[in-house]
């Protein structure tokens, strides 16, 4: 009898290892807890300070009926078309050879999604993806193809490189050194948005002119679907900024979902991923990456591996900038 009880007993506590954190109740720690539990719909998150325009044109949208999928693309077609705006569709810094490449990516709350890369000459790439997403078969088209779909859609071309950016890029090529802009502090890239409307649901999008004076041709996270953006309706929606390349290397935005279907808060499940780039880096000098999330109680957070990430939340109490919490100092 004692040896069935030993058993038993080893049973029990073997299983409580694989419990879900939202079923064993643990306590989680209170990081900024009066600004993350937000429990309010519809609300609007998205990064860095020029998130705040962005959310005004979103919450427009919420207030007369609009979904949140209407919401984020207009949110981000006010920041693609802002020209004073460095890192993101109009006025974006281009790649080594001058040209200005973007990319885009949208998901709604029935996991449907659409992206764009290497998307040249068109304002808003985010409406292209869009379309892409509800007219096409495809999740992803890039290049001439994503320009010729844009065009047949009826997008105009448009010359995207500013005189702003162009005199930045001949000052750069300028450099012996061919300085590459550190991520967080000269090269804010790009937008994203995540939403919840009146009915409680979520979609996301995500647009960027990616890395300044990158090699032509390269891609980051932002278009790519589970990386720079990710929505499961069910249990939340995540997004990412800054180092493309660490964020699709761990998947950066489906582990944060996941992550909250775990039961973890939206901040302490940015937080964990911030902390798995770090594992996977043995170099993390000028690596900044962020991540923000949204649960469906409407709870928000943020985190990033080094200081200097700041979001814009937006509900119908609160218009505002946060700084996320963060591991190091730059």
């Amino acid at each position: 009898m004692k040896r069935r009880l030993f058993l038993n007993l080893s049973a029990l506590a073997s299983f409580a290892l694989f419990i879900p954190k939202s079923i064993a109740k643990v306590k989680s720690d209170p990081i900024k807890s009066n600004l993350n539990r937000v429990k309010k719909k519809p609300v609007i998150i998205s990064t860095w300070n020029h998130g705040l325009a962005a959310n005004k044109a979103a919450w427009e949208k919420l207030e007369t009926g609009g979904t949140a999928l209407d919401a984020v693309e207009a949110g981000v077609r006010i920041t693609e078309s802002d020209e004073t705006n460095r890192s993101v569709g109009l006025g974006g810094l281009p790649d080594r050879d001058g040209n200005v490449t973007l990319d885009a990516c949208i998901m709604n709350h029935e996991n449907e999604c659409g992206a764009v890369a290497f998307l040249q000459e068109i304002e808003n790439p985010i409406s292209v993806a869009r379309k892409v997403m509800e007219e096409t078969p495809h999740v992803m088209i890039v290049g001439i193809g994503a320009q010729e779909f844009a065009l047949k859609k009826g997008f105009e071309k448009k010359n995207l490189l500013t005189e702003g950016a162009k005199k930045a890029w001949m000052e750069w090529k300028e450099k012996e050194d061919k300085k590459k802009p550190v991520i967080n502090h000269e090269n804010h890239d790009t937008i994203g948005m995540l939403a919840m409307d009146k009915e409680g649901n979520l979609s996301g999008a995500c647009t960027t002119s990616g890395w300044a004076y990158k090699l032509p041709g390269r891609v980051g996270d932002s278009p790519i679907i589970g990386a720079g953006l990710f929505v499961d309706n069910e249990v939340g929606a995540a997004c990412a900024t800054g180092m493309g390349e660490a964020v699709i290397r761990i998947a950066g935005s489906s582990s944060v979902v996941e992550l909250m279907r775990q039961g973890y808060s939206p901040e302490e499940a940015c937080k964990i991923a911030v902390k798995r780039i770090q594992r996977k880096h043995k170099n993390l000098k000028n690596l900044q990456v962020g991540f923000l999330a949204l649960n469906k109680d409407g709870e928000v957070g943020g985190y990033s591996v080094y200081a200097g990430f700041n979001y814009a939340l937006k509900n119908d109490v609160t218009d505002k900038m946060i700084d996320a919490n963060y591991d190091l100092e730059w």
